[in-house]
C-alpha cells in the first residue's frame, strides 16, 4: 500500500483487497477471546458465537438490503456460485423429465460462473446459452429478452465485470428476469461495498459475494438466496445454516466479514468518490506519456478504481515482467492466471493483438496520490523501454 516500505505499489484491487485494520482487530479479538461453536446452543460460549453470527448477518442485510433468513455463509463467491448454479439444476432434474435443461450466461462471466456451467454441459447435464453483448461489455437487452423466453432454468449476470469494470443495471435484468419466471444468479462479488446494490429491488434469485473484495477477511463470503427458492445442498453432514451449507461456522471469519460490511455501509459513497478522481488522475497521466493507449470497457459505467488499458504492439508480460518489482498489477483476473488471455477482452471482439498488451489496473481506498504520480512515471518509463 505505501511507497514508505519501498514494496512495490499495490494496484491490483480487484484481486484482493488489503485487509481494512479496523477489521483486523475485530478478527483477532473474536479469535482470542470467542471461540465456542455457534451451534453449540446448550451453553453460554455457544450462544456468545450465535450471537457474533447474528450481529454480522444483520451487517451483511444493511449493505445489501436482504433479511437474515436469505443470507448463507460459505467461503466465498466461489463456491457460493456453484452452490447456487449446482443447486438449483439438481432441485430442477428432480422435477423435469428432459435431460438437459438450457442455462442462459453473459460470456464475460468470472470463471467461476462459466466453468461450473461448461461442465454441467460437459456431462450432458445442462445446455449453455451465451447473452449477446456489446463492445463496450454492456448487455444487449434485446437477445436477453428473447432467450428469457425460452423459459431457461437459469440466468446468469453479473453486477459488475472482474477486468473492464463495466456495471450492469441488475435492477433491470431482474425485471427482465421476472417477467418470464427465469431464476436469475448475480454475481456481485466485484460490486458490493463499491456500488449499491439492494437485493430486494434486484429481482434476482441469487447473490454471491466475497468478503476480500472490499476490506474484509479472505475465505468467507455469502450467497444469498431468495425466500422460497428450492435448492440442493452441495455438502452433506450437518443441518447447519437450513442444511444448505453443512459444517462448523468460521465465526472469526464471519465477524471481520460483518465489520466490513458495516464500514462499506458507512464509509462507501465517500471513497468511492475519491477512488474515481485517483483512477481518473492515472488514466489522464497515462494518456499524456503515452498517447497510444487503449481504454478498454465502458468509460462512463465502471468502477471506480477499473482502469483496463491496452499498449498495441507491447506484451503485456514483458510489460509486467520489467516492473513486478515496483507495481503489483495483473493481465487479467487471479483465477485465469496462468491460462489463456482474457477471456472478456475476447468476447467483447478485440484483437489478439490488443489482448496481449491488455493490463488490469485495480485501485482502492489505501491507494495515495504518491501512488499514483510514481505508478504514471514507472509504467510510461517501461512503456518507452519496451517500446525502444
Amino acid at each position: 500500500m505505501s511507497s514508505i516500505t519501498q514494496r512495490p505499489i499495490y494496484l491490483d484491487y480487484h484481486s484482493t483487497t488489503p485487509i481494512d485494520p479496523r477489521v483486523v482487530s475485530k478478527v483477532t479479538s473474536v479469535m482470542n477471546n470467542i471461540f465456542g461453536n455457534p451451534s453449540s446452543l446448550e451453553h453460554f460460549y455457544g450462544t456468545e458465537a450465535q450471537s457474533l453470527i447474528t450481529e454480522a448477518k444483520r451487517q451483511v442485510c444493511n449493505l445489501i438490503k436482504c433479511t437474515s433468513s436469505e443470507v448463507i455463509f460459505t467461503s466465498g463467491a466461489t463456491e457460493s456460485i456453484n452452490l447456487a448454479i449446482q443447486g438449483i439444476v439438481h432441485q430442477a432434474r428432480n422435477r423435469r423429465s428432459e435431460k438437459k435443461m438450457e442455462i442462459v450466461v453473459s460470456p464475460i462471466e468470472h470463471r467461476s460462473v462459466l466453468e461450473t456451467c461448461f461442465n454441467l454441459e460437459k456431462h450432458g447435464i445442462a445446455k449453455i446459452t451465451k447473452l449477446n453483448i456489446k463492445p463496450d461489455g454492456n448487455i444487449d437487452y434485446s437477445h436477453l429478452r428473447t432467450v428469457c423466453s425460452a423459459q431457461p432454468i437459469l440466468l446468469c449476470v453479473m453486477a459488475a465485470n472482474h477486468e473492464i469494470g463495466t456495471i450492469n443495471n441488475i435492477n433491470n435484468i431482474g425485471e427482465i428476469a421476472k417477467q418470464f419466471n427465469v431464476p436469475f444468479l448475480c454475481d456481485a462479488t466485484q460490486a458490493v461495498g463499491k456500488v449499491d446494490i439492494d437485493f430486494n429491488k434486484s429481482n434476482a434469485t441469487f447473490l454471491a459475494l466475497s468478503s476480500h473484495k472490499f476490506y474484509g477477511p479472505k475465505g468467507i463470503g455469502a450467497l444469498v438466496i431468495r425466500k422460497g427458492t428450492a435448492i440442493n445442498p452441495l455438502f452433506y453432514g450437518g443441518g447447519q445454516q437450513m442444511g444448505l451449507r453443512p459444517g462448523t461456522l468460521n465465526v472469526p471469519g464471519i465477524a471481520g466479514f460483518g465489520e466490513a460490511c458495516r464500514l462499506r455501509a458507512l464509509e462507501m459513497n465517500y471513497d468511492e468518490k475519491l477512488i474515481k478522481n485517483k483512477r481518473d488522475k492515472l488514466q489522464n497521466l497515462l494518456i499524456q506519456l503515452v498517447p497510444e493507449i487503449i481504454i478498454n470497457g465502458d468509460l462512463s459505467n465502471r468502477l471506480s478504481g477499473n482502469l483496463n488499458i491496452s499498449i498495441p504492439g507491447l506484451k503485456n508480460t514483458d510489460l509486467i515482467f520489467l516492473i513486478r518489482s515496483k507495481i503489483a498489477i495483473s493481465t487479467s483476473s487471479a483465477c485465469s492466471s496462468g491460462k489463456e488471455s482474457s477471456h472478456v477482452l475476447k468476447a467483447l471482439g478485440l484483437s489478439e493483438d490488443i489482448i496481449k498488451s491488455s493490463l488490469r489496473i485495480g485501485i482502492g481506498k489505501f491507494t495515495t496520490e504518491k501512488d499514483i504520480d510514481r505508478s504514471a512515471k514507472i509504467l510510461a518509463d517501461s512503456i518507452n523501454i519496451l517500446k525502444r
